[in-house]
C-alpha cells in the first residue's frame, strides 16, 4: 500500500536551562542542547511517519550564539522532505530572555530519521508536501544533503549523485 502524501509535520517543545544544563560559563551544555533536538525531531518524525522512528544521523547542528543559564529554549521542527523509509527533519533553536522577553533564533540542526515497522525493519512513509515558501526552500536542497551524507558515509558513489552533479557542472 502506498503512503498518501502529507504536509510537514512540526512540533514546538520548550524548556528552561537550569544550572545542572550548564559548564562554567553558565552556557548550556552542547551535549544537553543535542538531546532536546534529538528528541523534539523525534516527534516530528514520529508524527509523519506514524510508527516507530529511529534516528539516523545528526546531518548538521550549528551552535551559533551561547544560550543562557535561565533562558527558555523553543526548539521548532519539521519533517522538510521525506524519502521511500527515511526522512529529514529540520530543527531552528530559539532562546528567550527570562527578563526582557526577547526571541533570538541561536541555532538550528538537521536529522536524519528511519521508519521502522513492527518488525523492525525500514518501513515505506509519505512523501511530505512542502507548502510555506520556507518549506520549499528546505525541502529543494534536501536531496542534495541527502547525497551528499550517503557519499560522505560510503553508501553512494560521487557519479552516482544526479543532484549534486546538477549543481556541480
Amino acid at each position: 500500500m502506498e503512503a498518501k502524501p502529507t504536509t510537514a509535520s512540526y512540533s514546538e517543545t520548550t524548556h528552561i536551562v537550569l544550572p545542572n544544563d550548564t559548564n562554567v560559563m553558565d552556557h548550556l551544555f552542547g551535549g544537553q542542547l543535542l538531546a532536546w533536538l534529538d528528541m523534539s525531531c523525534a516527534i516530528s518524525a514520529h508524527r509523519h511517519a506514524r510508527t516507530v522512528t529511529v534516528t539516523a544521523a545528526v546531518n548538521n547542528v550549528s551552535f551559533d550564539k551561547p544560550i543562557k543559564l535561565g533562558d527558555a529554549v523553543t526548539i521548532k521542527t519539521h519533517v522538510s522532505r521525506a524519502f521511500s523509509t527515511s526522512m529529514e527533519v529540520w530543527a531552528d533553536v530559539w532562546t528567550e530572555n527570562q527578563f526582557t522577553g526577547e526571541k533570538v533564533k541561536c541555532n538550528s540542526a538537521i536529522y536524519t530519521f528511519v521508519a521502522l515497522g513492527p518488525d523492525g525493519k525500514p518501513r515505506e512513509i509519505p512523501p511530505v508536501i512542502p507548502v510555506t515558501e520556507e518549506e520549499k526552500v528546505r525541502y529543494d536542497g534536501a536531496l542534495r544533503r541527502r547525497q551528499l551524507r550517503l557519499i560522505l558515509a560510503g553508501k553512494m558513489k560521487p557519479e552516482e549523485a544526479t543532484e549534486l552533479r546538477s549543481i556541480f557542472p
